[in-house]
């Protein structure tokens, strides 16, 4: 199975002290010859790509983006304006790359990152296609990102119901990405940061395999976003793995009393 890595950061809103705390995985999945997922978890920026097209395409797609962006955490500007700026670079990247096809090659990008405004933070999720990001607060599981897709554009229309869309014949068909054309801009929605909540960013090989039930069940038996990250894998390999699978779960806690001055780390 995959390393799955711990970090945490601290973080102050309103004059108090939070605790970031988040860990990451991807696997190939069991049915997959290559993983052409990648994701990406640094302070301030959480995100999944899940790249497609033929031959190397899709991991091309999602390694051309996800670099895009893992710069901007380099330079210490992410926002909304450096993200599409960083995204318009992808698309260039990825039409240049000698072994881009014709075949549809793009990829979807989903996730999360902390927004500053007058110093005070909040969270941005974003998205485009259908990877998802997931918040689980005051024990209640919510879809915070819209699918942009064609089975998710019929349940809108009251033309099918969710429970129809999982085995439609279009439920794979994506309607935006980041590919080798014109960039449409992300989707984006403000959370309050708040102590209590936890963030699962991921690629639709874990929903594929895990109900939305699942996924909380998961989150309430792992309180450590490890754990959490290795139960959901293993869960999602043993119920099929039938596509790459890769998950980013972020938490927001208090800071613990014995932490006097907490700072990033990492632990196995």
């Amino acid at each position: 199975m995959a390393e799955t890595t711990t970090r945490t950061h601290s973080v102050t809103v309103a004059q108090h002290p939070l605790l970031l705390t988040w860990a990451g995985a991807t696997d190939v999945g069991r049915r997959r010859e290559t993983n052409q997922d990648a994701f990406f978890a640094e302070y301030p920026l959480f995100i999944v790509a899940d790249g497609m097209g033929g031959h190397a395409g899709g991991e091309i797609a999602s390694q051309s983006t996800i670099s895009r962006l893992e710069a901007l955490v380099t330079e210490g500007t992410v926002d909304r304006a450096a993200i599409e700026r960083a995204l318009d670079l992808a698309v260039g990247d990825i039409a240049e790359h000698p072994d881009t096809t014709d075949e549809g090659t793009g990829t979807t990008l989903t996730g999360i990152f902390l927004e500053f405004i007058d110093g005070d933070p909040h969270w941005v999720a974003l998205n485009i296609g259908d990877s998802r990001v997931y918040l689980l607060r005051d024990d209640r599981l919510v879809q915070v990102t819209t699918d942009h897709s064609v089975v998710q554009e019929l349940i809108a229309a009251g033309k099918i119901s969710p429970e129809e869309a999982e085995g439609h014949p279009y439920s794979n068909v994506i309607t935006r990405a980041v590919g080798a054309s014109e960039l449409t801009p992300p989707d984006y929605l403000a959370l309050e940061v708040r102590a209590g909540d936890r963030f699962v960013i991921c690629s639709d090989g874990l929903t594929k395999e895990l109900t939305d039930y699942g996924i909380q069940h998961f989150l309430r038996e792992n309180q450590d976003p490890a754990a959490a990250v290795d139960a959901m894998l293993a869960a999602a390999l043993e119920n099929g793995g039938r596509d790459n699978v890769t998950l980013v779960i972020v938490q927001v806690s208090e800071v613990p009393t014995d932490l006097s001055s907490p700072s990033e780390e990492s632990a196995e």
